[in-house]
């Protein structure tokens, strides 16, 4: 088998080698060819100004679902299918990233989402799945460069692939991208799950959960093209870096139809963010009993009638009594409707309470006169009246800018020092100018919710969400409360006070309550002296959890020192490691991140700084420990573990980030500390 990390051009000779390189050129004209047809369509063929528009945004994502990196393998695969079976019946099949055909209509290249391509991924001499031969491509800057063959109906043993793993431990710099060539059995059971199958995916780290929550939603976006076209995708990530760093992933693979955002951006569209408070303070507004004291305040505000309705017409008069009136609210609130939608009916009900009496003195109204008595002063006068139109900010301002309100609302539910903590001391002179905080617009989010349904998506990727509060969790299952849900997480690495502590909750939470539980614990990413290091917190920090395996046959480099001036000498580790390839990550306390920016200004040596506005790609990236999770550097150099665990609110959440920051190394950990190290790893 040829080499594969051999040149482009040292295996000519080989004529199977040279017959795969002849079709992946001619995949790529075809692929050319696609794209150029696609823009030679006629823009002008609808019949009105919508439906081009329509076209236009259509051929627009086609164009760019059709677009070719040389860089990126076309393919990376071959199966080879038996005779007998069903769908293959002795054809070939190179499997790639979209589907491409040549001027006849032939498939030169499978999509590996297709179901023919599901067993490139699945197939064993256990089980070949009516499979011949797998053959694997290696790839250098899109050249083919090697092969490597499995012929799992012949009774060969198992071989390691180098190709796989050469892969899989290939360095990087820059954003992540996609693993659909070494996509793993269990992987692919994961991504391959129903539309209508919720699923949270459990995942230590470097078990490829974010790159399997994300592959799935390029699956479901294939396999239900014009459902969820319809219904949306959302990717809901961390933070903005996190975001930045997973947002290539999706268009790779021809999917730009997902909106990615975080729970921030999510609740901050009802109000702006500006305040800050005490975790203590944020944990018990994302706590889920809020929920029912923000129900019971906005019911509060329905009246109960002490006059009957009366409504002028023509020379009559039209009396509804109090009493009637009384049963149409009594109604209205058992029917389970929201708030806005039983405000909206509130006038109809009336207006037909009229129209009865109407017709009993022998009147004969219509459906006009119906929706001329519903749109009556006196009738909307009385309604709003009865069911008073109102904000969700304010309705939120009204409770944590006053004890007495706050304490009515949640009797039997909050205790009388939780009220104490959740009032504002100094409220603001209205909702228009609070500050409000990300617990707050959350809770903001809520009352919305209580008054007028949330749009429901087809489907939502929630990647972190073991880091979510019962009411972040609310928020987000709002948003797919018809649809299904992919949650990722690791509940090693809760790292916010208000964290998940096991999953049943959080998908009780979320409205998921029997989403299946997947666990990953083979690890690609994290080599073995790494992730060994990093799993001496486990106990401490999640006892339950099995601990992560590396399938790796590399170890990595592990190098842990003590030092005076752990800043100036991470900087030297960085410089040193710049002649090594791929990307390099130092990861600092928070509080170190500005010195450490010094450092490395002294040191000459260029970065990005992890949460700038500005911040942009770079092979250099200085890491707050805070935002640290969800990101991986082939390198990683960190400073002061203590100083890490100790910028936590409590000792359990500062080693879950200790623990998120030691794993975010693919090739080498590189440790420094003039403090001492955590009990567990010393």
């Amino acid at each position: 088998m040829p080499d594969p990390s051999a040149d482009p051009s040292a295996d000519l000779g080989d004529a199977a080698l040279a017959a795969e390189r002849a079709h992946l050129d001619a995949s790529r004209a075809n692929l050319a060819r696609m794209r150029e047809r696609t823009a030679g369509l006629d823009r002008n063929t609808a019949g009105d100004w919508v439906s081009q528009q329509f076209l236009e945004s259509a051929l627009a994502v086609r164009m760019r679902q059709l677009e070719d990196d040389p860089t990126v393998p076309l393919f990376f695969g071959r199966l080879d299918y038996d005779a007998a079976h069903a769908d293959g019946r002795g054809e070939r099949f190179y499997i790639g990233r979209r589907h491409v055909t040549d001027p006849d209509g032939e498939p030169m290249v499978i999509d590996w989402r297709a179901e023919i391509s599901r067993a490139f991924y699945q197939a064993s001499k256990a089980e070949p799945m009516g499979v011949d031969l797998r053959r694997r491509f290696g790839f250098v800057q899109g050249g083919l460069t090697a092969y490597e063959d499995e012929h799992l109906t012949a009774g060969e043993e198992e071989a390691h692939s180098e190709i796989l793993e050469t892969e899989i431990e290939r360095p990087r710099v820059g954003p992540m991208r996609d693993i659909v060539a070494t996509i793993q059995p269990e992987q692919d059971v994961i991504v391959r799950s129903r539309l209508d199958t919720s699923v949270c995916v459990q995942g230590a780290p470097g078990t490829g959960k974010t790159a399997v929550g994300l592959h799935r939603a390029a699956f479901l976006l294939y396999a239900h093209r014009e459902q969820l076209h319809r219904q949306g995708v959302l990717v809901v990530g961390p933070n903005a870096s996190f975001l930045r760093y997973i947002g290539d992933v999706l268009p790779a693979l021809g999917e730009i139809e997902a909106t990615q955002t975080t729970v921030e951006e999510l609740v901050g569209a009802r109000v702006p963010i500006r305040g800050q408070e005490t975790a203590e303070v944020a944990t018990l507004k994302g706590d889920a009993r809020l929920a029912e004291v923000l129900r019971r305040a906005l019911w509060a505000k329905v009246g109960v009638p002490t006059e009957g309705l009366v409504v002028p017409r023509g020379s009559a008069r039209w009396r509804v009594p109090a009493y009637e009136a009384e049963e149409i609210v009594a109604e209205l609130r058992a029917r389970g409707v929201r708030y806005g939608a039983a405000r909206t009916m509130l006038p109809q009900r009336l207006a037909h309470r009229v129209l009865v009496k109407m017709e009993l003195s022998g009147d004969s109204p219509d459906d006009r006169v119906h929706a001329a008595v519903a749109r009556s002063r006196p009738v909307k006068t009385y309604a709003d009246a009865l069911w008073p139109k109102t904000d969700p900010a304010r309705l939120v301002f009204g409770l944590l800018s006053s004890r007495a309100e706050l304490a009515r609302h949640s009797d039997g539910l909050l205790a009388d020092d939780e009220v104490d903590r959740l009032v504002w001391s100094r409220p603001a002179r209205s909702a228009a100018s609070t500050r409000w905080s990300l617990a707050d617009a959350v809770l903001v989010d809520e009352a919305a919710d209580l008054m007028e349904r949330t749009t429901s998506l087809g489907h939502v990727v929630v990647d972190e969400a073991q880091d979510l509060s019962p009411m972040m969790l609310r928020a987000v299952g709002r948003r797919c409360s018809t649809g299904s849900v992919t949650v990722l997480g690791d509940l090693a690495q809760a790292t916010t006070p208000w964290a998940t502590r096991a999953w049943s909750d959080a998908l009780s939470h979320l409205g998921k309550p029997d989403a299946r539980v997947e666990e990953l614990t083979l690890g690609f990413r994290v080599p073995l002296d790494v992730i060994e290091y990093a799993a001496r917190l486990l106990p401490e920090i999640a006892p339950g959890l099995a601990p992560p395996t590396s399938v790796r046959r590399t170890r990595g480099d592990l190098e842990v020192t003590a030092v005076a001036e752990p800043v100036r000498a991470a900087a030297e580790v960085v410089r040193s490691l710049t002649t090594r390839a791929g990307s390099i990550g130092l990861v600092v306390p928070d509080a170190l991140s500005a010195a450490a920016g010094r450092a490395l200004e002294a040191a000459g040596i260029g970065f990005s700084r992890l949460g700038d506005a500005d911040d942009v790609e770079a092979r250099v990236d200085l890491v707050p420990a805070s935002l640290a999770k969800g990101l991986e550097f082939d390198h990683v150099a960190l400073v002061e573990p203590g100083a890490i665990v100790t910028g936590e609110p409590d000792p359990v959440t500062g080693l879950r980030r200790l623990y998120v920051c030691l794993t975010r190394a693919v090739t080498s950990l590189h440790v420094l500390h003039s403090q001492p190290l955590p009990s567990a790893l010393a």
